[in-house]
């Protein structure tokens, strides 16, 4: 997609992490931000795969939850160190409180906050999410929106993700991120 928004000249400070439930479109949003502001992109659980040379899946089973968010937090604090880019957390990062201390000194966080069913849909379409393993997808998403939504809600800046082509939420983002920042579409802070 060619750039064509007043949004292409937007210099961020720094680093933008997307913190979100799994399904609301950080990755993929997350991606297209980094390529419309000239940024790197990294995504949170990718590089946790890497470190680990195993999936999240596999992790989990092995190791549990609580050494999965060990691996986690350092790896966000690794990647809060880079120079300035775009980071898509896993969903549960933001929920632990040293992380989203982190994430605070030295993120703009954007919370993409999506409705159910969308979520559901999304993530029906791949089987590698350990916290829908056990028991009904819909009822896990639902409890983790009751859990998680109040502590998400703390990020910088609250995007709703919408059904349909991800440059559309992305057009949201940039014009949240251009409020937030305080500037004109189109210039530096």
């Amino acid at each position: 997609m060619s750039v064509s928004t007043p949004h292409r000249d937007l210099c961020v400070p720094k680093t933008v992490a997307l913190v979100g439930l799994m399904g609301a479109g950080k990755t993929a949003v997350g991606r297209r931000l980094a390529q419309r502001l000239d940024i790197e992109f990294a995504d949170a659980d990718a590089e946790i795969e890497k470190a680990a040379n195993a999936t999240i899946a596999e992790i989990f089973a092995a190791n549990g939850e609580s050494f999965f968010r060990d691996r986690e937090r350092e790896v966000i604090k690794r990647l809060l160190a880079d120079p300035v880019h775009v980071l898509a957390t896993g969903g549960g990062a933001f929920m632990d409180p040293s992380t989203r201390v982190l994430l605070r000194e030295r993120a703009i966080t954007v919370w993409l906050r999506a409705d159910l069913d969308l979520m559901l849909a999304r993530v029906m379409r791949r089987n590698n999410r350990p916290l829908l393993k056990d028991g009904d997808p819909r009822a896990v998403l639902e409890r983790l929106m009751v859990e998680r939504y109040p502590v998400y809600a703390e990020a910088d800046i609250a995007v709703d993700s919408v059904d349909g082509p991800a440059e559309v939420t992305l057009e949201r983002v940039l014009a949240a991120l251009v409020s937030h920042l305080g500037v004109s579409a189109g210039a530096a802070p």
